[in-house]
């Protein structure tokens, strides 16, 4: 592995990474920065986790002239959480250099970003939607943009941003240098490159590059009616610190989220119909530790950066294979191990085989685990918490206490009840979810991705819903897509219609 100092980066770039902790650059970045600091043009292709965010926002931020007050750098991102993610790496980066970022996306006061615009910021991080009304507003230049990155556009065609995307490139300078990154290669992704970018050079990390060795991964068949209490009973014998449970729909998350509370998890939910002052106070208590179970959609948990999980739990399929890849690539980071166990129907078994075919790895089918087996594994944790308590010899002030309760009984009744106190026994409270329609069997598609995931409406809506935008050029446009719904993508036409996911 090369280190950022063989790469002939600016000092103070240099120096912010690795006041970060990162000392070895990954292999994304070890074949992406040397030839994006000579200005080419690049398709990078890699999963979440890989780096990608240092592969293009270290020689981008290495590039900027902070002499010159103008939008040099625009990157567009999918999501809220993915932009604000980005912004908070580079502004990291550049904090030395001394390089301007700013962030805009939907949701956000429009009046606040137009006073952050207005002090004339050397990078730009936005969501496609929110962008297009600045460029509407002429709140934004974007005529001497020296570098454009489209992170996660594979995500950006299945939200329905392809035509936004491709209005922005062209207001942009033709001579810009130009960095895609996604995760898989649908038709229309490769239409945009050949129409927008000049002789990219082909990067791609294999998925065995990315930490799945780390990832123990698993999977039970159930039946639908049976999943919530499988999934309380794994949680049990488990004992996850941090973990994320994924479901296929924002109904499923508030209900999931609901019931996890019920059972006396610490539990919240995130999708796309929260506004972003909950979304932001339920990722600041996941990550704080105040919950430890967040539910979520695929698309609401899209560019969480969240160290420390343990465990995912697909309590739904999802709808394809690549999806499953950023799923459980949410743990296992950092070289720390982690665990993935998959919820199927008996009739969602070919969606198990088509997924171990796109991760790579056979999964391991699992057991319904009994009762039993769940107040043992809580059995387990309150010896280890106790365990822990002997080893930090902090006591004390227990010590007079626990000789007067000698007296009055042995020392194991004693012990035995004070085991008894700390597990904490599986909550048997009566809990219905409403059922889910298993997936439809389907074959596989190899290439990666010329199908737009359909799999789940939470979070997969625009930053901006349910009113006409004016297009730069002058033309409308309707927004057609329902609040919280994903857009399909026509893959002959390029032509959208609503999602009917509810």
């Amino acid at each position: 592995m090369a280190t950022f100092y063989e790469f002939g980066l600016n000092s103070e770039v240099v120096r912010a990474v690795t006041q970060m902790g990162f000392e070895e650059a990954t292999p994304i970045q070890t074949a992406t920065i040397p030839t994006a600091l000579e200005g080419k043009d690049i398709i990078g292709q890699a999963q979440t986790g890989t780096g990608k965010t240092g592969a293009f926002g270290l020689p981008l931020i290495d590039r900027i002239d902070i002499n010159k007050d103008h939008v040099q750098a625009l990157i567009l991102a999918p999501t809220r959480e993915l932009a604000n993610q980005v912004a908070e790496s580079l502004f990291a980066f550049g904090k030395f250099k001394g390089v301007r970022t700013v962030t805009v996306y939907g949701g956000q006061d429009m009046r606040k970003q137009i006073r952050d615009l207005k002090n004339k910021p050397h990078v730009v991080v936005a969501t496609p939607g929110r962008l297009m009304d600045h460029m509407r507003r002429k709140t934004i230049r974007l005529q001497e943009v020296e570098t454009v990155v489209l992170d996660e556009a594979d995500e950006m065609l299945n939200m329905g941003f392809i035509e936004d995307i491709e209005t922005i490139l062209s207001e942009t300078p033709k001579e810009r240098q130009t960095l895609l990154f996604s995760a898989t290669m649908p038709k229309r992704i490769e239409k945009l490159a050949q129409t927008f970018m000049t002789e990219p050079k082909l990067i791609a990390v294999k998925s065995t590059e990315v930490t799945m060795e780390n990832i123990e991964q698993f999977y039970v068949e159930v039946h639908e009616r049976q999943k919530f209490d499988t999934l309380c009973r794994f949680m049990d014998i488990h004992a996850p610190e941090l973990a994320i449970v994924f479901g296929r729909t924002k109904r499923r998350v508030d209900e999931l989220s609901e019931a996890l509370s019920k059972r006396g998890f610490r539990a919240e939910g995130i999708h796309g119909d929260l506004n972003q002052a909950k979304r932001d106070s339920v990722l600041r208590k996941f990550k704080g530790g105040l919950i430890d179970v967040l539910v979520a959609t695929d698309v609401a948990a899209r560019g969480l950066d969240i160290s420390g999980v343990t465990h995912v739990y697909n309590f739904d399929l999802p709808q394809d294979p690549e999806s499953y890849v950023h799923r459980i690539g949410r743990t296992g980071r950092a070289g720390k191990s982690g665990v993935a166990l998959t919820f199927a129907t008996p009739r969602e078994k070919d969606h198990i085989k088509a997924i171990e075919q796109v991760s790579k790895k056979k999964m391991v089918r699992k057991d319904v685990p009994s009762y039993e087996q769940a107040i043992k594994g809580q059995q387990g944790l309150a010896v280890e918490q106790l365990r822990q308590l002997i080893t930090e010899d902090n006591a004390d002030a227990y010590r007079v206490i626990a000789k007067e309760l000698l007296q009055e009984t042995d020392a194991t009744t004693a012990l035995a009840a004070a085991l008894k106190l700390l597990t904490k026994e599986p909550d048997t409270t009566e809990v219905k979810l409403t059922g889910e329609a298993p997936l439809r069997a389907k074959k596989h598609r190899s290439q990666g991705g010329g199908k737009p995931y359909r799999g789940g409406s939470g979070g997969g809506r625009r930053d901006d819903r349910n009113r006409d935008r004016r297009r730069p050029g002058g033309s409308f446009r309707k927004d057609d897509r329902r609040s919280g719904g994903q857009s399909q993508g026509n893959r002959s036409g390029g032509q959208y219609r609503k999602s009917k996911q509810a």
